[in-house]
């Protein structure tokens, strides 16, 4: 049986102009469970029109007001958790335990930007003439926010950017990825309906069709992405005449780097967790391995029996440690860069192949023998993979590390502070994570550094995204200066 969701504007359901559906189907079964709207350019400027009426009240609603709004978006999610779980799981695909995580982040990200809107917005400075003159520097909401949301993580990652967004003043166009666009509506319809109408829209469509659109449209003034570095290019070629703000968190290429005094079987349990959360679909995937040379058999070993004892399956089923990726073509590509990586000389130590089943499964794969140059080291793969590759100092590490165009994030396994502070130091990377990987702090900013798009979500950072700056010069006296002309 499948359901239909219409999109989301002014707090009512509304279907595309054009009256087209888009099939939303289960990766494990590749079944169809739904359809959401096909929206164009009429569905978001209708949207937009909405966001931007509501904008006029909400942005002088009392944060008070706005935190407590948020809050109770918190409470009605966990009363509709398990319904939102199980959808999230059908529609996205990873293992239930990985979706009950991804709900509890989400909910403590609404929690964190409720509390933060409260704290402030701006500063008093001192004055050139502190008996007469107020010099404020105001923080304000920017307006009407598009919010473009991945399908790795939709209701995480749109917490990031809603939560604040409302907690600023502004108001919000979502326009969530076509894979998992029935939970995102899901969520907004029935935990966020308490809202003032318009200032939380959901508009579905594809991003060349409605992306495009919202991007491109004259009354919004924000985007925030996360995404590939290409749609990241993209966006930002297009709204660059329009000079609008834009807050772009882009792709990775992490490195994970075991030092010599580390542990190997805790090691190899971390990479394995690091690499595979997700099905590896996951911007801080670690991607890329680099093992001492005269551990490198025997760390390989360990990581490949680990892996190979993980159990695919329907995210839904108990015991499942891996669900599918979440469509053919993302499979595809880790099919492309196993085989590329096998045809320049790499070997297979577990997985490498496409299971007998249904789903859009790829078994959980091993490899060395790697060099840095095959595309598996290279590009964003975003599956089950584990290239190792060995170095044998430092210095050398630290360089390869920094050679990839991204640099979101990457871990160390060491116990030596000598060692971590010199990588910590010398890796250009948003977040490092010394011992624990993928682990966020909602106080501590995430992003990247060079091609990964430079943008910051979590903590302070993450609000101040979607504030700009006003400096006012108040002189209480309307008295003429004597410094104005005529000079003589």
């Amino acid at each position: 049986m499948t359901t239909d969701r219409p999109m989301w504007i002014a707090n009512e359901h509304v279907t595309a102009r054009s009256g087209a559906w888009i099939d939303s189907e289960d990766p494990a079964t590749e079944e169809v469970i739904g359809r959401v709207p096909a929206g164009g350019s009429a569905d978001v400027d209708r949207a937009v029109r909405a966001a931007r009426d509501a904008w006029d009240e909400w942005r002088y609603t009392a944060a008070n007001d706005r935190a407590e709004l948020l809050h109770e978006a918190v409470a009605k999610s966990y009363e509709h958790l398990d319904e939102l779980i199980d959808l999230l799981t059908r529609e996205q695909g990873k293992a239930r335990p990985e979706q009950e995580e991804e709900a509890e982040w989400a909910l403590t990200s609404l929690r964190y930007y409720a509390e933060l809107g409260r704290n402030g917005l701006g500063r008093v400075i001192p004055s050139g003439e502190p008996r007469t003159q107020l010099n404020l520097v105001l923080k304000e909401p920017y307006g009407v926010v598009g919010a473009i949301v991945p399908w790795n993580y939709p209701l995480l990652l749109l917490s990031w950017k809603l939560a604040p967004a409302l907690a600023a003043g502004n108001t919000v166009v979502i326009k969530p990825s076509e894979l998992t666009s029935m939970v995102t509506l899901a969520w907004i319809e029935r935990c966020f309906d308490h809202f003032p109408p318009g200032v939380i829209n959901v508009v579905t469509g594809t991003g060349a069709d409605a992306g495009e659109a919202l991007v491109t449209h004259p009354d919004v003034r924000v985007i925030a992405m996360t995404g590939s570095v290409a749609t990241g290019q993209r966006i930002a070629s297009v709204a660059a005449p329009m000079m609008k703000h834009l807050h772009l968190e882009l792709g990775g290429k992490d490195a994970f780097v075991v030092a010599p005094d580390a542990d190997l079987e805790a090691a190899a349990d971390a990479v394995t967790y690091s690499a595979l959360l997700n099905a590896g679909q996951v911007c801080t995937s670690s991607e890329r391995i680099f093992v001492p040379s005269g551990i490198r058999d025997a760390f390989a070993e360990a990581v490949a029996t680990k892996v190979s004892a993980l159990r695919l399956g329907h995210g839904l089923d108990e015991g499942t440690d891996m669900g599918p990726l979440a469509a053919d073509a993302f499979r595809d590509k880790v099919e492309r860069h196993v085989a590329e990586a096998v045809a320049d000389g790499a070997r297979v130590l577990t997985g490498g192949a496409v299971p007998d089943r249904r789903g859009y499964f790829y078994e959980p794969t091993v490899l060395v023998d790697v060099d840095d140059h095959m595309t598996i080291m290279t590009d964003e793969t975003f599956g089950p993979t584990i290239p190792i590759a060995t170095y044998d100092g430092l210095d050398e590490v630290i360089a390869r590390v920094n050679a990839s165009e991204m640099g979101l994030g990457a871990t160390l396994r060491s116990s030596d502070p000598l060692v971590i502070k010199r990588f910590y130091e010398g890796v250009k990377a948003g977040t490092v994570w010394i011992n624990d990987p993928l682990t966020d702090n909602y106080a501590g900013p995430f992003g990247g550094m060079k091609m990964t798009g430079g943008g910051r979500e979590l903590g302070p950072e993450g609000l101040e995204t979607f504030l700009e700056t006003k400096h006012v010069h108040w002189d209480f006296s309307q008295d003429p200066k004597e410094w104005w002309f005529p000079y003589s």
